[in-house]
């Protein structure tokens, strides 16, 4: 049977949550590590918009191509979620996680890219960038204070989807964040940049570009091509 391939891009938070999922479903996929200055042509005629994490499954006729990332996190769950990051007892739980989901894509990424603008070309407004972040920021330290996850008492697909982006948001202006009121986030996020999934999750790979060597993702012995 073929490998599943997974194209991702090192510091892409998307690239992250989709590396993350994978290796909590416990899937194998085979993984080409890419930089967007150079993308493989194989990428692009598999997916024109150009951007990762791309998830191809089969052989051609009958390819099957998931390019987004939390599609990509929702087929290897739903193949195997041996820590129930689903909440598959809870009915209303995936629905509230997509939702939360949604808000951090379409409202709060939007956001923390501007305050990432402000901050590395030094805009005056900075600051009010920060503020338009902080709504989403709030909620989840909300929930933190009320259980350890952002759902409850185990962890799930929501912290996974979200912990890319609040890392990104972490380190804008490292400082601000350490002297922010929002602790159980901090503890939060440190417990996850600390585990062992997340040092597999950004094990470093050699571009697949230079090398053409395949890598088991989470396991540094290379498949060659």
């Amino acid at each position: 049977m073929t490998q599943p391939i997974l194209y991702s891009l090192q510091n892409c938070p998307y690239a992250m949550r989709a590396r993350l999922a994978i290796l909590m479903s416990q899937q194998s996929v085979l993984i080409r590590a890419i930089v967007m200055e150079n993308k493989p042509a194989e990428l692009l005629a598999l997916s024109p918009k150009g951007t990762v994490p791309v998830l191809v499954l089969g052989t051609e006729p009958n390819t099957q191509v998931i390019d987004e990332s939390l599609d990509i996190m929702l087929w290897a769950l739903n193949l195997s979620d041996p820590d129930n990051l689903l909440y598959a007892e809870d009915a209303n739980a995936l629905p509230e996680m997509l939702t939360i989901i949604n808000e951090n894509d379409q409202q709060f990424k939007p956001n923390l890219e501007r305050y990432k603008r402000a901050k590395r070309f030094h805009g005056d407004d900075e600051e009010e960038c920060r503020l338009q972040c902080e709504p989403f920021i709030q909620a989840l330290e909300q929930r933190l204070s009320q259980h350890p996850f952002l759902m409850g008492s185990t962890p799930s697909l929501l912290d996974f989807a979200l912990l890319p982006f609040v890392r990104q948001y972490s380190r804008v202006n490292r400082q601000l964040y350490r002297h922010s009121p929002y602790t159980h986030l901090q503890n939060w996020l440190k417990n996850h940049l600390q585990s062992q999934l997340f040092s597999k999750a950004m094990l470093q790979y050699p571009l697949w570009l230079e090398m053409h060597e395949e890598y088991i993702l989470g396991k540094p012995a290379s498949l060659k091509t």
